[in-house]
């Protein structure tokens, strides 16, 4: 009669009770619902290609307002910040030691008309004496000249008159145009017109319309040449779209008047690699005043029925990128695809995707390809879109 061993019955004992738990959670696994997974339906729609740009504003004018002449200054003769007519008066300079200039050379003129006057004189009577040889041709030469020199002293005292009278209208500065004007760089009593004294005592500004910079990188503006701005002749600039361009305020909000480029700079700064853009906008309720900051707002073209999927839903791998497909079998299929360009918080799909794809949005970590899942469909609303 043989034995049994018991270590024997001990281990298949043990077995049969690790075996039968195993058994159960597989068979539990396999009874579970497929997990909710939240999907949306891939956006199509007209797509507008922009692009935004940091501005400043500039006036349609801003005129220095320059002591052309040193004194000290006597009057101030406007309101800051107000608008000012063309011709008003804006600061007076002391004009005394002008005056005074503008009669020395009244007198020089009054004084070289007499030398005229005397040399003419001198001239008429020798002509007659030189045509009966009575004086030598020599000393009828020197008659002419010393009138011709004599008229010649005439004529540049006229002219020193004629600018100490211009230096003396300089103690009378107005403004060269209509707009508004800044704060006073100087003040009464002070001395200006002469470093390191005020020369620039203020800026009146045309504001009606203004002037918005803008920078372009070499990419950017070998893009919008061939695209965008250019048709016709190649010497000639004329936008297929007058008014494109949008300001974006700092405080986010949008400008309600649409923009004009007005021109392109001839060459691309060596130091910083970009281009000067210059752009005007009616400005008819002064909202924008010179110095701000603003962005501006270029609209390329458009791409219509475009496919636009949400960024947190495209993974990004070594360049490829791939969303996660579930098909009418609610299975997960993980698709590439080829990302065009970023519209705000979306990808713009150029391949890979179509209309009636639905992706998954949440829960991306949870999912792979050929999961069987139940789709949620979710409805995306995009950040941009909330803000702007």
């Amino acid at each position: 009669m043989k034995l049994i061993n018991p270590v024997g019955f001990i281990v298949l004992g043990f077995t049969f009770l690790l075996t039968v738990p195993s058994c159960k959670e597989q068979a539990a696994k396999q009874q579970l619902p497929p997990p909710d997974i939240k999907v949306m339906q891939v956006i199509q729609q007209n797509v507008p290609l922009q692009r935004d740009f940091v501005g400043q504003v500039y006036g349609l004018k801003d005129v220095p307002i320059r002591a052309r002449v040193e004194g000290y200054l006597l009057g101030i003769h406007f309101e800051e910040g107000r608008p000012v007519k063309r011709g008003q008066l804006l600061y007076t300079i002391d004009s005394q030691p002008f005056e005074e200039e503008v009669a020395s050379m009244q007198n020089k003129v009054a004084e070289a008309h007499t030398y005229l006057v005397n040399a003419e004189s001198e001239l008429e009577r020798y002509k007659p004496l030189a045509e009966i040889n009575a004086v030598s041709k020599s000393d009828l030469d020197r008659t002419q000249a010393a009138r011709d020199a004599a008229e010649a002293s005439w004529q540049a005292a006229q002219a020193n008159l004629r600018m100490a009278q211009i230096n003396l209208s300089y103690c009378s500065i107005q403004s060269p145009i209509n707009g508004l004007i800044g704060k006073t760089q100087a003040r009464a009593g002070e001395f200006v017109g002469r470093d390191p004294n005020p020369v620039i005592l203020n800026e009146v500004s045309r504001i009606d319309s203004v002037r918005i910079e803008f920078f372009l990188t070499e990419a950017e503006y070998l893009q919008v040449r061939r695209e965008f701005l250019i048709e016709g002749n190649p010497d000639d600039y004329q936008p297929k779209d007058k008014e494109n361009l949008t300001l974006i305020l700092a405080d986010g909000s949008v400008y309600d008047q649409k923009g004009t480029v007005e021109f392109v700079d001839r060459n691309v700064d060596a130091s910083t690699g970009s281009l000067l853009v210059q752009a005007s906008f009616p400005n008819s309720n002064r909202l924008l005043r010179p110095g701000m900051f603003a962005r501006v707002r270029v609209d390329f073209d458009v791409v219509e029925d475009g496919i636009l999927v949400p960024q947190r839903c495209v993974k990004e791998l070594q360049g490829q990128h791939s969303v996660y497909v579930v098909g009418e079998d609610n299975i997960v299929q993980e698709r590439q695809i080829e990302a065009a360009s970023r519209i705000g918080d979306m990808w713009l799909i150029s391949s890979g995707l179509t209309a009636d794809d639905q992706i998954v949005i949440e829960g991306m970590q949870q999912v792979a390809t050929g999961m069987p899942v139940n789709p949620v469909l979710t409805e995306y609303k995009s950040q941009t879109e909330e803000q702007g």
